[in-house]
């Protein structure tokens, strides 16, 4: 047990933090889930800047990696142009 008021305020926001990261990377994952099952170009063109933008927000805040962020940018990109 922490025996110091800041290591235990620390542990409360870890805590904290670590829900809400784990909240926005399922949401992030179930997005890009969502957008590689559409069949429609227009559907995937709307969808597209959202999930892109959450990536961003992710790799921002070192949730996950830059360059994991940018290796899925590319991939949805080229799947969403891909399209026909």
């Amino acid at each position: 047990m922490a025996n110091h008021k800041s290591s235990i305020k620390r542990i409360r926001a870890n805590a904290a933090k670590r829900l809400r990261n784990r909240y926005q990377a399922k949401t992030t994952r179930n997005a890009i889930k969502k957008l590689r099952a559409t069949t429609s170009k227009e559907e995937a063109a709307t969808l597209l800047p959202r999930v892109v933008s959450m990536l961003d927000r992710l790799a921002k805040k070192n949730v996950i990696h830059k360059n994991k962020a940018s290796n899925n940018k590319a991939k949805l990109t080229k799947f969403v142009n891909g399209l026909a």
